[in-house]
């Protein structure tokens, strides 16, 4: 069962800074940045501050000696900070955000509820493909799905994991693989890594 052509499934370019930004936040759901997350001629130095996720850890990572650096215990953690941050922001201030695709839509749901538009602030997936689901019989989410099928915890429902991608509620939808014909399903097949 394929699902793929679907044009909400989101793209991301590698980040840049905004040359008429003001303040250039950078936030990252791990300590582990990726080189591959910059567009050429940009480096985490370019951003004012740099906010990751490093767990119980308290290493400060070496490869960001020039970014005032800033470590959260959780995603969770982060965002609290984020909301409030850019509730004391003023116009030119641009976000930019690293990790997988649940923290970066959390990100940018914070952003636009706090008045910022499309343009001032970016995303880039790094790490894990999993994907967040929403069952749209029941409205729940599951979490880390990496299955093209998947059990919804809250109806039992199987459901199928489509490429449609809704930003405004962050998560892929799913569908009851069978639900007109009881019982025929496809293979289980573990492909968002």
């Amino acid at each position: 069962m394929n699902d793929q052509g679907i044009k909400s499934r989101p793209a991301y370019a590698p980040l840049a800074r905004d040359p008429v930004g003001r303040t250039h936040l950078l936030v990252a759901d791990s300590m582990a940045i990726p080189h591959a997350a910059f567009a050429p001629g940009t480096s985490l130095g370019d951003y004012d501050e740099c906010w990751t996720v490093e767990g119980h850890s308290r290493a400060i990572p070496s490869a960001m000696p020039d970014a005032r650096m800033h470590g959260f215990r959780s995603a969770s953690h982060l965002l609290i900070a984020l909301r409030r941050r850019l509730a004391m922001e003023y116009m030119g201030f641009r976000l930019y955000a690293i990790g997988t695709e649940a923290f970066l839509w959390d990100v940018a749901a914070a952003a636009e509820a706090a008045g910022m538009g499309k343009e001032e602030y970016a995303l880039f997936h790094a790490g894990s493909g999993a994907r967040r689901v929403l069952c749209v019989h029941c409205r729940t989410l599951n979490q880390g799905v990496t299955t093209n099928l998947v059990a919804c915890g809250g109806c039992g429902a199987a459901l199928f994991v489509r490429d449609h991608f809704s930003r405004r509620l962050n998560a892929y939808m799913g569908v009851q693989v069978d639900a007109e014909m009881p019982g025929e399903r496809p293979d289980v097949e573990e492909i968002y890594r």
